[in-house]
């Protein structure tokens, strides 16, 4: 059974014949029958979703402003038992610690589970015999997205979830992740991954703060949007969209997974965050650590942008809310001021034809330059703070 939701950022504008929201933000004129299955779906009522519903659905879902639900029926549980493989990837893990996630892996996934592959990246000493698990050795270490190549290769169900050792799965983790793959589309889901709590100055940084917690509003996965990206520390991807982008990037020590989401896009498979389901992940235990786990990220940004050039900008706003900023901080807030006028005014005009434009215009110009300057004085404080 599917259901949809709204979108958090949602408006309906006169009499619900104008929708206004997603990620990045858009404008859907309906017509009457748009309208009414709009209605449904603020109601929660099902309805069939085929013909000309099927095909707002479809815009409505790509642009992030509806979000499907699923409920498995028996037949679809039955059809999905044995349907997924898990591939660990492992360096420098205890046997006692992949032992324990091995288990806790087959203990919490159901039915659904096949088998576990663990993938040695050439730790020393090696890993060896772990009960319920394929262990697949490399003599040479490649990092993550190498192993979990090696580990895919292994792979003969439709499905495959790839997860971290220092990830903590959740009861029945895996079946709404599956869920999902109700649509052909769909080649990619990813969970939240919250941080394990934690008594450290550094665990409770990181439980507010964490680069991998992307929230708790569900999302379409696709470069400039609300969720750009999903972190492969918990992943369930279909197997034959894989191959046929080629998988994770064996070349990429870092920013594989933002790689490999990227790309399914690209060819046109849809990837989905489902913060219905959430695993936790430990931080690292000091801070030399973290900072170099910190670091080691951040040097993912040139390989990324070569591969997707533009797709990593860490700002994106218009160039007249820039210019706007931009006046303010050179000190002169009333030409700021003016320029924001003028981009309202505009937008009015635009929206002339809808209902309530000039109030709509409004709030969406003032929220935008809002937003415009929040975007930037993160970014002066974040990414741009060496030359800041």
């Amino acid at each position: 059974m599917k259901t949809f939701t709204l979108d958090s950022t949602v408006r309906r504008v006169g009499r619900g014949t104008v929708l206004i929201g997603g990620s990045p933000l858009k404008l859907f004129r309906l017509t009457d029958a748009g309208a009414r299955h709009v209605d449904c779906i603020e109601r929660g009522e099902q309805f069939t979703h085929t013909g000309s519903a099927g095909g707002l659905l479809e815009r409505l879902v790509d642009a992030g402003v509806v979000h499907p639900h699923y409920t498995l029926s028996p037949d679809d549980i039955q059809a999905l038992r044995d349907s997924t493989t898990a591939v660990i990837p492992t360096h420098g893990t205890t046997h006692s610690d992949i032992t324990r996630l091995v288990a806790h892996c087959i203990a919490t996934a159901g039915p659904y589970l096949c088998s576990v592959v663990v993938v040695d990246d050439a730790s020393n000493p090696p890993i060896h015999d772990v009960p319920g698990a394929l262990i697949v050795r490399r003599n040479t270490n490649g990092g993550p997205g190498a192993a979990r190549a090696s580990g895919f290769e292994h792979v003969v169900t439709p499905f495959v979830a790839f997860i971290d050792t220092d990830v903590e799965l959740s009861p029945n983790w895996l079946e709404p992740l599956l869920a999902h793959f109700s649509d052909e589309r769909v080649a990619l889901v990813a969970p939240r991954v919250t941080s394990a709590p934690g008594a450290s100055a550094i665990a409770m940084y990181e439980v507010a703060r964490s680069p991998l917690d992307l929230g708790v509003q569900p999302a379409r996965v696709r470069a400039g949007t609300r969720v750009s990206y999903v972190p492969s520390a918990a992943m369930v991807c279909r197997a034959d969209a894989l191959r046929s982008v080629g998988g994770f990037d064996p070349t990429m020590r870092v920013g594989e997974d933002v790689d490999l989401v990227w790309r399914l896009d690209e060819s046109g498979w849809r990837a989905r965050y489902e913060p219905s389901v959430a695993v936790a992940h430990r931080p690292r235990g000091t801070s030399t650590a973290w900072m170099r786990q910190r670091y080691t990220y951040g040097t993912s940004a040139a390989m990324l942008e070569q591969r997707h050039p533009g797709a990593l900008a860490p700002v994106r706003v218009s160039g007249w809310s820039a210019t706007s900023w931009l006046a303010v901080a050179a000190g002169w807030p009333i030409v700021g001021t003016a320029i924001a006028g003028i981009t309202t005014v505009a937008l009015a005009r635009k929206l002339r034809h809808i209902p309530d434009g000039a109030k709509e215009a409004v709030r969406l110009a003032g929220l935008g330059h809002l937003f415009a300057g929040r975007s930037l004085a993160n970014a002066v404080t974040r990414a741009w703070w060496p030359l800041a």
